[in-house]
């Protein structure tokens, strides 16, 4: 992706694909499930090596109704390639077809089928680490907590005899507590001048959880990561936009304050990024791109 270039994760538009052409080794559109032609996944390589290579599965943004594994938002993940990583990408059921938790069901039986076919595709199957921007960021927070949780899971999916908990997580912007995000945005004095964006009955939120979330608040807790979070979550690597005014900033801030009073300061690196706005280029940068990977290589090398 060109660094010159901003992308906005959660605005369901038409996103760019990203140019994969020269990454020699990869594979398109594996089924992991079939429920849904959605339920597909991409797999790219390292140039060189026969593994088993630690694996990044990317997810996407698009407000939970819009982006793909292939548009230009994995253009960073790919970066990881040269580091050795193995990088899937995901697709999962979008609002307009599938409501919560579908959507985290998806991602968690991609994580088993990844461990279920490792030796066949030259995984490390100890080694998954899921990152992505706004509603990938979110997905990638939701995969970080919900080990052990039933109801996040759908193991008629497939491969149920396979874990799906991760060892790292990387979070761009991703929301968490959505009945607070209006509240939040206008005390930052970043509101667009519309009382409801997010507590509206055709919001992104209101649409994944099949109704206005203000009339639905224990749904909206049990779709808030924060209220999964456990002593042994993996370590999350996470970054926000100050500047946001699509996800409020502060959604991050509370997540991480919740998992280091429950879990401890190690397990929760956050950075506040001044003057990003959400998917700002800021994140993408070479710089940035690199801090990410050195913070995987961390856990998962």
């Amino acid at each position: 992706m060109s660094e010159e270039k901003e992308t906005h994760y959660a605005v369901p538009f038409e996103i760019p694909p990203a140019k994969t052409d020269h990454i020699k080794r990869k594979m398109f559109d594996l089924p992991y499930a079939n429920l849904s032609e959605a339920q597909k996944l991409d797999i790219y390589w390292p140039e060189d090596g026969d593994g088993p290579f630690p694996v990044i599965v990317s997810i996407h943004g698009g407000a939970f109704m819009g982006g793909d594994k292939r548009d230009i938002q994995i253009s960073s993940m790919l970066r990881a390639l040269k580091r050795g990583y193995c990088v899937v990408g995901v697709n999962y059921r979008m609002s307009g077809e599938a409501k919560f938790p579908k959507l985290v069901h998806d991602v968690k039986a991609a994580i088993r089928w990844i461990r279920a076919n490792a030796s066949q595709y030259l995984f490390d199957p100890n080694k998954i680490a899921t990152w992505g921007g706004s509603a990938g960021g979110y997905q990638s927070l939701m995969a970080g907590v919900s080990t052990h949780v039933p109801e996040l899971d759908d193991l008629s999916l497939g491969n149920a005899e396979q874990p799906s908990h991760v060892q790292a997580v990387v979070d761009w912007f991703g929301p968490t507590d959505f009945l607070k995000m209006d509240q939040q945005l206008a005390e930052s004095g970043l509101a667009h001048g519309e009382d409801e964006d997010h507590n509206g009955s055709d919001s992104p939120e209101s649409l994944l959880l099949g109704n206005k979330i203000t009339l639905i608040p224990d749904l909206v807790r049990s779709a808030n990561p924060e209220t999964y979070i456990h002593p042994n979550v993996p370590p999350f690597f996470i970054q926000h936009g100050k500047l946001d005014d699509i996800v409020p900033h502060q959604q991050s801030v509370n997540f991480a304050a919740k998992v280091r009073q429950i879990a401890g300061d190690e397990r929760v690196y956050l950075e506040l990024i001044e003057g990003a706005g959400h998917g700002d280029r800021k994140f993408e940068l070479v710089k940035n791109v690199n801090k990410v990977l050195d913070f995987l290589d961390q856990h998962l090398k």
